[in-house]
């Protein structure tokens, strides 16, 4: 099996690469902005016929969600535009497609984990761009799977805990929302999630959801990261109302992976253990 990987060098694109070692009965090729332009049809077709792969995985979203408010036209021709593209292309050439998407497609007003029926109503340009990148996707590929996560991190790229073992370093006290609960979730647990997918002895299109296991608020999240990280750093806990951001960020991004465990027999690490992992990669480095 031939997976062409689009958005290879972002955190999920990375960490995928590093999974693959462990799949030798998988061939790869990876692909960002610079060697293919997914928002340009006719050259993904052409890429597409020339490598010949069996399965694409789309890794690649405009995720600044704050930014996105100004550069709207571009978030949509990312994350919905070149979703349609591909879920086009992999249509006519018969191909498996699997598509990252995110909690933002909810308005974060639950108080019980989302499940994959639940009513999508999201508030904010990237939310609204990554549901109609979902929607396009699955009218031009109705066999597409979407993986849905939230609150990712790795070794790679930027992410909340590359920024805390930063910050905590540097200064004695941080303050940190106590009030927006989630999951925090490794990027390479999502990798061996989509590679135990494309491995198993089936494939069941639809929507799915993914994170790891467990419940936090980011000020939990900062707690766990300087305790296993030994860095003497106080968290202290804010609401999110003392924390300026432009765009208001989900108050409840918690997910529901039952279905994704059921279908798949996937069993999803806690959040904890995946922050342990990713620490001794991170701090092995310095």
């Amino acid at each position: 099996m031939k997976l062409l990987i689009t958005g290879a060098y972002g955190q999920l694109g990375n960490e995928l690469r590093m999974a693959l070692i462990r799949y030798p009965q998988l061939q790869s090729v990876f692909t960002d902005v610079d060697t293919l332009d997914i928002c340009d049809k006719v050259a993904l077709n052409a890429f597409v016929c020339e490598h010949k792969p069996h399965v694409l995985v789309n890794c690649a979203a405009y995720t600044a969600v704050d930014k996105a408010e100004d550069d709207v036209s571009l978030c949509y021709k990312i994350n919905s535009d070149a979703v349609r593209n591909l879920g086009e292309v992999a249509q006519e050439h018969g191909l498996k497609i699997i598509h990252i998407s995110t909690d933002y497609v909810f308005d974060g007003t639950s108080h019980v984990p989302y499940t994959e029926d639940m009513p999508t109503s999201p508030n904010t340009v990237y939310g609204k761009s990554k549901l109609a990148g979902e929607r396009e996707l699955l009218q031009a590929c109705p066999d597409a799977l979407i993986l849905r996560t939230a609150w990712l991190y790795s070794g790679f790229g930027n992410n909340f805990v590359k920024t805390m073992l930063r910050l905590c370093a540097e200064r004695p006290q941080m303050r940190v929302i106590f009030d927006q609960i989630g999951t925090p979730t490794y990027a390479a647990d999502l990798a061996g999630a989509i590679l135990q997918i494309l491995t198993a002895d089936k494939f069941v299109p639809g929507i799915y959801h993914f994170t790891n296991e467990g419940v936090c608020s980011w000020y939990d999240f900062a707690k766990v990261i300087v305790k296993m990280a030994n860095i003497s750093c106080d968290i202290v806990p804010i609401e999110s109302k003392d924390y300026a951001v432009r765009t208001p960020r989900p108050h409840y991004s918690v997910l529901n992976k039952s279905k994704l465990k059921a279908v798949y027999g996937i069993k999803i690490p806690y959040w904890m253990d995946g922050l342990e992992r990713c620490l001794k990669v991170l701090l092995a480095e310095k």
